[in-house]
């Protein structure tokens, strides 16, 4: 069997390492003409040399076969051009399957390519609805999941969404969480991370932040309210804000960025203050999360990690794909209320937050039901 795999951006690094793992140790021990041939493609969708060579290296992700480099654009631009360049790779390659993860505009543009050219498709962390089709995230994955013909679930109310728009069942696998693989294998080792120390956050309760969601961040009287509630909730605790770039420009163009604390030399000063960073690598970022008194996001995988790590998440949405976050794990949907937002974040600050249980099956071992069922079933 040959599986050319396709990463895209930032959030398919950590699904695609453990699958990369997970093949590699079941080559470790087979026979060699039952061997999974792996080939690694990066399209560049999302490309930052620091950035790239953090997360590969964190992760211990093998460097890609094929990158792709196809950069910024709008959602057509990116979604055409990587279709036009991966489409040599698949007729050169002639894989089997080609395995895509999450619902980046790569994520449609290779299954897309793949099923034309009559290779089958594979897709991890299938089914998940937010049934919010203003996102294009949401478009990505009803699209990817009816043209896929191996669909690796998450959580249950995954497998109703895909049974309800009429995908056979026989194509459908309940494995698991990859993301929540990867996080099982690395939590241990993010404790080694000097990150806290570095920014200057003590021994006290601190929040992170992330904002990337175009609802949130390119209306102005959205991302106004949402600044207005963070504030308040800043001058209590202060918040760590790794920054998306195109997030800090709408600040900028909407006169909020006054409201970005400096840090000095890299440090906070004492006290509260929303503290932006660059973009960080992925053990960094989870050391800061797992110690956190409160996450706040608009991210669904932030959602899935902070669940697992029993840290209070506040989904600064009106709605979720990942809705066992809510029944199993310690998220709360508040829009973009204001007072819901301070008054989420004064209940997870003081204890009145559930802990969680963690969902079925995210144990570290969805990547490992992976590839026994494609050894298994289709090899």
């Amino acid at each position: 069997m040959k599986i050319v795999s396709v990463v895209g951006a930032r959030p398919n690094f950590m699904k695609i390492a453990p699958v990369a793992d997970a093949i590699a140790s079941y080559n470790s021990g087979a026979a060699e003409d039952a061997r999974i041939r792996h080939v690694l493609v990066h399209t560049g969708q999302h490309y930052d040399e620091r950035m790239s060579k953090l997360f590969f290296e964190d992760l211990c992700i093998p460097r890609p076969d094929v990158d792709l480099e196809v950069g910024s654009g709008s959602h057509a631009e990116q979604t055409a051009e990587v279709m036009k360049r991966f489409e040599k790779v698949v007729l050169g390659e002639r894989p089997d399957f080609v395995l895509v993860v999450g619902d980046v505009n790569s994520t449609i543009a290779c299954a897309l390519t793949a099923a034309k050219l009559g290779v089958g498709v594979i897709h991890v962390e299938a089914g998940l609805r937010s049934f919010d089709r203003s996102m294009p995230e949401e478009i990505n994955r009803l699209l990817t999941d009816a043209i896929s013909d191996v669909l690796f679930t998450t959580e249950r109310s995954a497998m109703e969404n895909l049974a309800r728009e009429g995908v056979p069942g026989d194509k459908v696998f309940f494995v698991g969480n990859v993301m929540i693989d990867t996080l099982l294998k690395n939590v241990r080792k993010s404790e080694g991370s000097a990150i806290r120390e570095d920014l200057g956050l003590g021994e006290g309760p601190y929040g992170v932040l992330t904002l990337h969601r175009p609802s949130n961040v390119d209306d102005p009287g959205v991302l106004t309210v949402i600044f207005d509630a963070l504030m308040e909730i800043s001058r209590e605790i202060p918040i760590v804000f790794p920054i998306h770039p195109r997030t800090m420009t709408r600040l900028g163009e909407f006169g909020l960025d006054g409201r970005i604390t400096p840090l000095e030399g890299g440090r906070r000063v004492d006290g509260g203050g929303i503290y932006a960073t660059d973009p960080l690598g992925y053990l960094d970022f989870l050391c800061l999360m797992a110690n956190a008194g409160v996450v706040l996001t608009d991210s669904g995988g932030i959602q899935e990690e902070t669940t697992i790590l029993h840290v209070p998440c506040i989904t600064m949405r009106e709605n979720t794909e990942r809705p066992v976050t809510l029944t199993e794990g310690t998220n709360r949907l508040v829009g973009t209320d204001r007072d819901k937002i301070v008054g989420a974040c004064r209940d997870a600050l003081e204890g009145r937050f559930p802990r969680g249980e963690g969902p079925e099956l995210w144990d570290g071992k969805a990547s490992e039901r992976i590839v026994r069922v494609l050894v298994e079933r289709f090899m």
